[in-house]
This record gives C-alpha cells, structure tokens and sequence, in this order.
C-alpha cells in the first residue's frame, strides 16, 4: 500500500527509487512489525489477563512446568499476525501472487488457531479442536493456497522438487504436487505448533528459519545470484523476502514479552500460522528439502510425537518419558530454561547446514 505510493513519486523525487531495493524494504517490513508488537504488546498482555484467557496447562506434564504455566495470557499469536499484516500491507508488493497466497495461507491458519485456542479457554482445557477437525480444515487451506500460486504465479518450477547437494537433480511431481505441497504446509504448521511447548522455545527457531528463507528467497529471485549458486531462478520470487521480513520483526518483538518467564504464550493461533507460512515459502522457493534442514528442530519435534504414538499403540510401551521431546528432557530433570537454549543452539547449527547446502553442490 505505502510501498504502491511511494513509487507514484518516485519520477518527481529520485531518492524515493531506494524503495525499490528489497533489501531496504524487507530491513522496513522488520522493524514496522517489530515495533508494531513492542507498541501493543503490554495493552495486549494486560487486557487479556484481566479477562483470564489463560493457557490451559496439560495435566500430564512436570510439575514444575505445570506450576509456573498456569494464569499465563495465550494467543499471543495476535500480536504476531497484526504486526505482520500491518508490515505486509505498508512494505510488499500486493500485486504478487506470492504475497497473496502467502497472507491467505497465515490469515486461515491464524483463524483456525484461534477457534482452538478459544476451545481450549472457553472449556478450560488443552484438547481444543478435535484432531480430525483440524487436519480436514488445514488440508483445506493448504490445497486453497496451492490453487493460488498453480492458477496465477507464473511459476515454470513449481511442481518441481529440488535435491540440495546436486547440481541437476530434480523430479517433477506432476499430478503429485497438490498432495505433496499440502502435506509440506501442513507438516509444517503442525510441526511449529507442537515445538511451541516451552518459553520461546519455538519463537528463535521460526526467527533462524524465516531468516534462511528471506536469503534463499532473494538469491532465487535474483538472476545473477541463483545463476551463481545454480540454483532454480524464479521470477518475482525475491518479494517474498520482504514478507518474511515482517514474520521476523513480528516475532522479535514477540520474544520480547515470549522470553523465559514468558508474559503471554503464542498459542495454536501464532504456531499454526506461521508453521504454515514457512511450509508455504519452502514451496514458493523450490527449497522443501533445505526448509527440513532448517527447520530441523520442528521435524525432530514432530517426530518425536509419532513415534510415541506408534510405539504405544503397538506395544504399549513408551519411547520416551513425554512427548514432544522438550518435555522429555524437562521430566529427565533438565531445567526449562536449559532446554530451551540447547534446542536454539540446535536450531543455529541446522540453519547455518541448510544455508551451506546452497553452496555445497
């Protein structure tokens, strides 16, 4: 909107033509949402526990964590999406259809969010929506979004996958890529929600991924960048780096209030939405295998979570002592803050793997 504006001016004043460079406008998409979350971020908090909604805490859990949980605001994800909004409308470029998707997708995971977390509050317990509601509205949402980008990006690549590590190698999925693409947004949005267990644990991660992919998202859009790194070049692809760039400012604003002891919690309405923006971006980018690699951290979560689930319906045993894994650590004795910082130092390392793999082919 503002950006649209601006470049009405830009013949009559010629230093209006800096933004046009991504790299300023992303550096302004971050700091607007930044700024817009540190701004309403104590009103929010305030407001939200004077009227008790508050984070139902599971029953099953430590009872250190269950101790200090309790009476903490939820839905703090509001705060994210409306930092962002506010940045995308004013920075991006809202005639890409990169963007439009983009904000489709983060604006129905963030409703569905927050009709769980409202469940989950109105009846004062941690179950919320049920599992097979949720997964038909999210398939829903991400085969919507796919119809997005398949029918107005012009996108040569899209329903091609790319191998990190190999110069050539790639498959086209074909008639295989509605499923394939619904399967990575929603994986993904699932996978943010189920690492959001602990104070900023899942915050840092989406900050480091989102940060990979604003880099991977302007070399691909970049002609001589991505012929360098022969990697795909995709037309018009680089204005996702100003989108994500706002998913980055909203959040550090967020771990501002999210830092352990957390003020107020994400919820399922931040943790699906912005689970399902990145999926979505590792999609747009081409870069689904390298978005596992970062993001490993969400994978190992929700992996954790399956396979506590299989082995207990097979064998009625348990792999670990809770699941996802960050509650595991936490009933071996580890202290909260202790897991949440080795997870991030995990969360660096994986980041700095998956930006190497641009390199390394």
């Amino acid at each position: 909107m503002l950006y649209k504006f601006i470049l009405n001016y830009v013949d009559i004043f010629s230093f209006l033509n800096v933004f046009k460079y991504l790299t300023v406008r992303t550096g302004l998409a971050m700091f607007t949402s930044m700024f817009v979350v540190f701004i309403i971020g104590t009103p929010f908090i305030n407001f939200f526990s004077a009227r008790q909604i508050t984070n139902p805490i599971r029953e099953d859990g430590p009872d250190e964590h269950i101790i200090k949980k309790i009476g903490t605001p939820t839905m703090g994800g509001v705060l994210i999406l409306l930092g962002l909004f506010f940045s995308v409308l004013l920075w991006c470029n809202l005639s890409s259809p990169y963007i439009w998707a983009l904000v489709f997708i983060v604006a129905s995971f963030g409703l569905l969010g927050a009709y769980d977390d409202y469940k989950k509050i109105k009846f004062n317990n941690s179950y919320g929506v049920s599992f097979k509601f949720k997964i038909i509205i999210q398939i829903t949402i991400a085969v919507l979004g796919i119809l997005i980008l398949t029918n107005f990006a012009e996108h040569s690549d899209l329903k091609n996958l790319y191998f990190p590590f190999f110069k050539n190698l790639l498959i086209n999925l074909g008639w295989f890529f509605i499923p394939f693409a619904a399967f990575i947004i929603v994986g993904s949005s699932n996978a943010v929600n189920l690492t959001d267990g602990l104070d900023g644990l899942a915050t840092v991660p989406v900050i480091l991924v989102a940060a990979c992919f604003a880099f991977i998202s302007y070399v691909t859009g970049n002609v001589v960048f991505s012929e360098y790194l022969q990697i795909p070049y995709i037309e018009g692809v680089g204005e996702v780096t100003v989108f994500l760039g706002s998913i980055i400012g909203a959040c550090l604003g967020f771990l501002w209030f999210n830092a352990p002891p957390a003020k107020i919690f994400m919820g399922d309405t931040g943790s699906l939405a912005l689970g399902g923006s990145l999926g979505a971006v590792g999609i747009i980018t081409k870069h689904e295998i390298v978005l596992a690699i970062t993001g490993g951290l969400f994978v190992l979560e929700a992996a954790s979570v399956i396979v506590q689930v299989v082995s207990y319906k097979l064998t009625g045993k348990r792999v670990f002592k809770m699941a996802p894994i960050h509650h595991h650590f936490e009933k071996k004795g580890w202290a909260e803050s202790t897991v949440v910082v080795r997870f991030w130092i995990i969360s660096i390392i994986l980041a700095m793997i998956g930006l190497a793999t641009l390199k390394l082919r």
